[in-house]
């Protein structure tokens, strides 16, 4: 893999064709890993995608899919539509249909004249050959195919072991066909395995379209949310209507939006009023009034009325293409369990095409040529029935219907990674504002000390002062003078004080606004009526910020914010699932202990800064345990970095969400217990895939090599072997596939 020290590497993922086993994901990526200008390649078998980090500069897609194709393989690098890509994969499986239908029909006749008819009639081997020559030329060249380009480069895949058994097989029963004479003058039966070929073809055909019909089923969830994309919009151009394709849309573009029309763009309304479905975000089922200076959303539905909008992301940039790419990426992406599985197939085929070998010779040398036949037959056998397929499958399956599973669920998950760690998720973390509380603080009480003089010049001082910070609480109580009509006043000086408040300068004097600690740190003094104020309010979970000069306290503002409706019952859910809860808050210690009594949690700290709340995550990991922060700011982003799994709230801040490896698009609590049950139930799924592959090819590949002729005389034909291999993978996806049942709630 080439080192760069460029920063310039861009990552693309494209469709990939020709994928038959976990192998043949093992080879492209060793092959697009070792292209000079590529940092990074992961193929999703399930998924039939490859996700590629390179260097512009050095490499370019074309060159990209040239390395595949010198595999047999082949890559989509032109943009393709959801459309133009379920046209594609819609005739592959047609395809597939029709080889496996015709296969199956002249199976049939092959299989009953070799096991039912053998030696009744003269010409029964020249019948076999001749309905067996187009199930092996036509309906399995693409095993012949891909394994020649796969041995042009010295690598082996699943393909080498179907086109080496079957055509091993075709050559010696053509030969004894021929020329029967060769074995017949010495003593042996010239045995001819034709229906073994046709069966084992039709079989693994049949395997195959079954296990393609399901992959396509796990991966359903993706093609949902695509499918919320309109294909065509109408707008308002050069003082007309018409009626364009969807990537033909430009921000600025005026918008038609009808009763029952998706919004194709993220955008503001410019006029008219409607109601918008926004469940597909929000997880609220009830509509959302529009009217002209809201934002608007593409994927939501407009309930009643008419309106236009002013498009201000179209295409790739809007919300819903965002959430599109990251469960696409998160669906290609690898668990950690799955690079060891990669590893395993890579190396899997080679060592089955030493056991073959071996299963031959050990035939020939113990038992003598008398045991030939069967020597040939064990070895087609261990040739069949060692594919690597459901081991492949075992793992990027269950992570495809997992990520989908909670896309539907309004549970973004960044990467398999996040997924599989978070089922050891033992202590969760809760942020208090925004993830308990709604974030949204108002002002409800103002509390002046009775010695103060000129409040009207002291609100305006304080008001100016909140106008400068973004603080949501330093906005709630901006919102609230602007209602009454206040001037902001431009102070001589402004600082702000990370974790504590703002002080700032007017007319020669110094002010601060903010917490106790503020006061603390400067010397300020707190009048005895203003302190007994402070706790009551405090007892009703309200938050108090103080108004101070460099001497007192001239009044305290308490502002509160109301907590989640569904609060308590998510803490509820996460406490039946076994989890520790922490609160962690910035706020004071009386607040935090009224918030916290109310949702049912006992272990909370407050008067926390921000780097005091990444601190604590690393004291309970230290303690042993493994640690999910909770959270919806930029006062979070740290402790969100330094926890073993990060949740966002989808209405928090975006680096609260590029950090997260979890994001809640629906911002409620009963989630957080929803993506630990999803990610528990979607690591039991692996563990149960790879248990019954390893299983399944560390007993039958003894068994196929003979291992109980000696006891029982047992010798397992290369069709059952056939069959076997096929429906191993198709049991694997199928057990995925339970995922999409899982209870979350």
């Amino acid at each position: 893999m080439a080192t760069l020290t460029h920063t310039t590497a861009e990552k693309a993922t494209y469709p990939v064709e020709g994928m038959t086993c976990a192998s043949c994901a093992s080879s492209i990526e060793s092959m697009l890993r070792a292209r000079e200008g590529v940092t990074d390649a992961n193929v999703n078998f399930a998924g039939k995608t490859v996700q590629v980090i390179y260097e512009p500069t050095i490499v370019n897609p074309t060159q990209l899919r040239d390395t595949v194709k010198e595999i047999g393989f082949d890559i989509l690098i032109e943009t393709q539509t959801q459309e133009q890509l379920e046209e594609r994969e819609a005739q592959a499986i047609k395809t597939l249909k029709q080889k496996t239908i015709v296969a199956g029909v002249l199976a049939l006749p092959v299989f009953i004249l070799g096991m039912f008819l053998h030696g009744h009639f003269a010409w029964g081997n020249w019948a076999m050959l001749l309905l067996t020559t187009p199930i092996l030329l036509w309906a399995g060249q693409r095993f012949f195919t891909g394994a020649w380009a796969q041995a042009k480069h010295g690598r082996a895949n699943m393909d080498t072991l179907v086109a080496l058994s079957t055509g091993i097989a075709f050559i010696f029963s053509v030969f004894n066909t021929v020329y029967p004479e060769f074995f017949l003058s010495r003593g042996l039966e010239p045995h001819v395995y034709f229906e073994a070929v046709a069966v084992i073809i039709a079989f693994i055909l049949l395997g195959k379209y079954l296990e393609e019909g399901a992959k396509n089923r796990s991966s359903a969830a993706i093609k949902k949310l695509m499918g919320m994309q309109p294909n065509t919009v109408r707008i308002v151009r050069d003082g007309g209507e018409l009626e364009i394709k969807i990537e033909e849309v430009q921000v600025g573009d005026r918008v038609i939006l009808l009763p029952g029309d998706r919004v194709p763009v993220d955008g503001e309304v410019a006029s008219g009023t409607t109601y918008l479905d926004e469940s597909m975000l929000s997880g609220e089922p009830l509509p959302v009034q529009k009217q002209p200076g809201d934002k608007v959303f593409a994927g939501t539905i407009n309930q009643k009325g008419s309106v236009q909008l002013i498009a201000q992301k179209t295409g790739g940039e809007t919300m819903l293409a965002h959430i599109i790419k990251m469960v696409q990426e998160a669906q290609g992406s690898k668990a950690p369990v799955q690079k060891l599985v990669d590893k395993i197939a890579g190396i899997f085929v080679p060592v089955v095409l030493g056991i073959a070998i071996v299963t031959l010779l050990a035939w020939i040398i113990l038992g003598g040529e008398a045991y030939l036949t069967e020597g040939f037959l064990s070895m087609i056998s261990v040739l069949v029935i060692a594919c690597p397929c459901a081991l492949g499958l075992a793992t990027p399956t269950a992570i495809m219907v997992g990520v989908g599973r909670g896309a539907e669920n309004g549970i973004l998950i960044k990467d398999a990674e996040s997924l599989e760690r978070a089922h050891e998720v033992n202590a969760v973390i809760l942020d208090k504002t925004g993830t308990i509380t709604q974030g949204k603080p108002t002002v409800t009480d103002v509390v002046w000390a009775s010695d103060v003089q000129h409040e009207k010049q002291l609100e305006a001082y304080f008001y100016s002062m909140e106008a400068q910070s973004e603080h949501p609480i330093a906005q709630a109580v901006y919102a609230y003078y602007k209602e009454l009509g206040a001037q902001v006043q431009q102070p001589d000086h402004f600082n702000s004080l990370t974790g504590l408040g703002i002080e700032a300068d007017f007319e020669g004097k110094k002010y601060y606004a903010g917490n106790y600690k503020l006061l603390q740190q400067h010397g300020v003094t707190i009048p005895e009526e203003l302190a007994q104020q402070t706790i009551k309010l405090q007892e009703d979970a309200k938050t108090v910020v103080y108004f101070a000069d460099e001497k007192q306290a001239l009044g305290v503002f308490a502002v509160s914010d109301p907590i989640k409706e569904t609060a308590a019952q998510g803490i509820k859910a996460m406490h039946d699932a076994g989890l520790e809860i922490y609160m962690l808050t910035g706020d004071n210690n009386q607040t935090a202990a009224a918030v916290a009594r109310q949702v049912g949690i006992t272990n909370y700290k407050a008067e926390l800064m921000p780097q005091d709340k990444a601190e604590f995550v690393k004291q309970l990991q230290g303690s042993g345990k493994h640690v999910a922060m909770v959270g919806d700011g930029i006062n979070d982003a740290q402790a969100l970095a330094t926890a073993d799994i990060s949740i966002a709230m989808g209405q928090g801040t975006d680096i609260a969400m590029d950090v997260a490896g979890i994001t809640l698009m629906r911002s409620e609590l009963t989630q957080v217990a929803a993506a630990i049950k999803l990610s528990r139930a979607t690591v039991n799924t692996i563990r149960q895939n790879l248990f019954w592959a390893f299983f399944y090819n560390v007993i039958c590949i003894p068994i196929a090599a003979g291992l109980l002729f000696p006891f029982t005389g047992f010798l397992l034909s290369p069709m059952i072997a056939g069959a076997a291999m096929a429906f191993s993978s198709v049991s694997v996806v199928a057990n995925s596939l339970r995922l999409r049942s899982v209870k979350l709630k």
